[in-house]
């Protein structure tokens, strides 16, 4: 019995010996290629999209391009190593991978029909990417569907909405898609005012809360151009509805829509601006 174990344990510390060591250093070197790979992706990546991208667009919005870009092909080239160290550690173990790759040949053919999706979903990726329709950091609405995007594959993207819900959404699913974050936000605001309103008043007043807001130290750096008066959109049932433009940096016009709104309420309130509410007027036949 001793004589067994003592056997094992001499066949277990040849094999560490011959096998053992070389697995750890796959393992090993694995792990250095993907953390230089993606150093270099880094680099290069970056390098590309100096090269390249549009001159106007801000440092922000270069650096959401980069860091998805990079997070990609990151991802893909990571998968690729390890799959290539896991049939290198296969090998060394002494597993034969020959017949694995032929079974994954067979299955791979029986299971083309259904991998056509996935196929889709990839391209589909890929042309979001190289057209830079969107990057993590974006607030977007695919299909309905509106959140923040917090990560971008080949296969898929993620949302997240505002209620906190994270949506999962197929590249290849995506048949519209609108960014509300790139280059530039908009506030668009649709005011309602009684229709005892002098409207050259209202006009003066609206600018210039506006121009105050753009000016103001705090939210000066948000506001590319100020909010201002640009039509009466609507004679709606209980009041004058005018419209309010004005252009943000990107994800601020929500900022700066709400501050616009405190402020706009105060000023009316004290040039005697009446903002109304629905009414009903009822009219009684006398007997």
């Amino acid at each position: 019995m001793n004589e067994y174990i003592l056997d094992v344990l001499m066949s277990t510390k040849s094999w560490a010996m011959s096998h053992g060591i070389a697995i750890v250093a796959i393992i090993f070197g694995a792990w250095v290629v993907r953390r230089f790979s993606k150093f270099f992706i880094k680099k290069v990546v970056h390098r590309t999209l100096t090269l390249t991208e549009d001159k106007q667009l801000s440092t922000t919005a270069v650096k959401k391009r980069e860091d998805t870009l990079v997070g990609v092909f990151a991802g893909t080239v990571r998968v690729v190593i390890w799959i290539v160290a896991g049939a290198m550690i296969l090998s060394e173990s002494g597993i034969d991978i020959k017949p694995l790759l032929a079974t994954a040949g067979v299955a791979g053919l029986a299971l083309g029909f259904g991998g056509q999706y996935l196929i889709r979903d990839i391209i589909s990726g890929l042309f979001i990417l190289l057209e830079n329709q969107f990057r993590v950091g974006d607030v977007v609405c695919i299909d309905g569907t509106c959140g923040l995007v917090e990560g971008i594959t080949l296969r898929m993207t993620t949302l997240r909405d505002l209620d906190g819900t994270v949506h999962h959404l197929p590249n290849g699913e995506v048949k519209k898609t609108s960014n509300l974050s790139k280059q530039f936000s908009r506030v668009n605001l649709d005011i309602g005012v009684s229709y005892k309103t002098d409207i050259d008043h209202l006009k003066k007043t609206v600018n210039r809360v506006g121009k105050d807001l753009a000016e103001d130290p705090e939210w000066r750096e948000f506001i590319k151009k100020a909010p201002e008066f640009v039509r009466i959109n609507d004679f709606a049932d209980s009041a004058i509805v005018f419209k309010v433009l004005g252009d943000t940096e990107p994800m601020k016009q929500w900022d700066v829509a709400g501050e616009l709104r405190r402020r706009l309420k105060i000023e009316f309130e004290k040039e005697g601006i009446e903002i109304p509410f629905p009414q009903l007027v009822v009219h009684s036949e006398k007997s």
